[in-house]
């Protein structure tokens, strides 16, 4: 046991395996490269086998803990994680964020498909009528055909994306009242589920976004960040998602105050990562902070995260018991769909934005709520500066997905130091 490959097994897999116990494990195994002879091997070694994962070249199966070493010493494996169980993320949002404003200039979402990866999304009136705009469901739990939530988590998020506020005459409304919905449930009655599970559903986002017209996930969910986003099977599947131009949203998770609280896959740099601000029940930004439940950053690694802040506190939203009543939740759950709908807005006015340049815009439109950046990021997001910009202005992204924070900083430093030298140089 002491030749044990550390690099390539999550920490939690390593203390088991050090501590000598026997016992069967759910693991996630990553592959450097599609070998069918291996997955055979390891399927016939598995005590369960739950799925393949072709996303991030993958098989999800439980191993004893012997045989989870002896594969560590395996060239062809890549790493391997424990199947760690997600969560959702509970714990006046509309006008804090000005969010009518695009609304009313005509920006509803309309034709954009919000993929929403939950506990399900119950038929809720505000979502299918006049029209039905779940357009797609699938039930990775239950396997169930219809649109269902046996525990509101989902439905409640996907009102604030997308209710169209008729069951309320307009009272509760989502950011975007006329996107369409790809109903994944993923999670069970408890809100809960495996990592696994989590990556297949993204699978499925990306094999068929064509189909729906699919540009946005959001991931109000989250798991302890045990590994680096490099190695993170979550993380490996938004980055793939990312790669094929979805933007993908998550929760920052509600483990604050602490520093360095961030959930997975909230620590993906890929990800545009989502923490929960407390409007105090008033439109009025001067007396917003930043929820003391919101996760902190940095990331283990050391990124800045979370990369915006948007209201997380006693959000109203849909029922998934009445289908045309509401109720409220707090967590960065409620802030996360607040920022998936705006960029459903905003794809609406740009209609072939990258992800990249859509998070940029993002962490450019914010009001700072002066706090520090590994608690509110770039700010609060604010649809008016989002809507407001000047249409001609282009807009340049680096070619490769950087820290935008840090690379602001280094352009100020630059201009400063350029001044400098412009002052210090002789007067001709």
């Amino acid at each position: 046991m002491n030749n044990i490959s550390y690099s390539k097994i999550c920490p939690i897999l390593s203390a088991k395996i050090m501590s000598q116990s026997q016992e069967e494990l759910p693991v996630i195994i990553q592959l450097a490269h599609n070998n069918s002879t291996l997955i055979n091997g390891i399927k016939n070694l598995s005590t369960k086998m739950k799925t393949n994962l072709p996303l991030i070249n993958g098989i999800a199966c439980n191993l004893t803990t012997d045989i989870i070493y002896k594969l560590s010493t395996n060239p062809e494996v890549e790493y391997i994680s424990f199947d760690s169980e997600v969560y959702t993320q509970l714990d006046i949002a509309i006008p804090t964020i000005e969010g009518h404003f695009p609304n009313n200039i005509g920006y509803k979402g309309n034709g954009v498909t919000i993929a929403v990866i939950d506990t399900g999304v119950a038929p809720h009136l505000d979502l299918t009528v006049p029209n039905n705009r779940i357009i797609g469901f699938v039930d990775f739990i239950n396997n169930k055909l219809s649109p269902y939530d046996d525990n509101g988590h989902g439905t409640h998020v996907t009102g604030i994306i997308a209710g169209n506020g008729y069951a309320s005459n307009g009272k509760y409304t989502g950011v975007a009242p006329e996107a369409n919905i790809l109903a994944i449930k993923a999670l069970d009655s408890e809100g809960s589920g495996n990592t696994s599970t989590l990556v297949k559903a993204i699978s499925y986002v990306v094999e068929t976004k064509d189909e729906y017209n699919t540009k946005i996930i959001n991931l109000s969910i989250g798991t302890p960040a045990n590994n680096s986003y490099k190695n993170d099977p979550l993380c490996k599947a938004v980055e793939k998602a990312v790669q094929a131009g979805l933007v993908v949203v998550v929760a920052a998770g509600n483990n604050g105050p602490g520093e360095k609280t961030i959930l997975s896959p909230g620590i993906s740099k890929y990800a545009i990562t989502v923490g929960a601000a407390d409007d105090k029940r008033t439109i009025n930004i001067e007396d917003d902070t930043v929820a003391s439940f919101s996760s902190r950053g940095p990331t283990i690694e050391g990124l800045l995260k979370p990369d915006l802040v948007a209201p997380g506190v006693n959000i109203n939203s849909l029922s998934n018991v009445e289908l045309d009543g509401y109720r409220n939740s707090s967590g960065t759950s409620m802030a996360t769909p607040l920022v998936a709908g705006s960029i459903a807005l905003l794809l609406n006015k740009y209609k072939n934005l990258k992800p990249e340049e859509i998070k940029y815009k993002l962490l450019n439109s914010c009001i700072d709520l002066k706090d520090s950046e590994d608690t509110q990021g770039a700010g609060m997001l604010n649809l008016k500066l989002l809507f407001n910009e000047d249409d001609n202005t282009s807009i340049n992204i680096p070619p490769t997905y950087v820290d935008l924070k840090k690379d602001k900083l280094f352009e100020n430093i630059i201009t400063l130091l350029i001044l400098l030298f412009l002052f210090d140089s002789p007067k001709h």
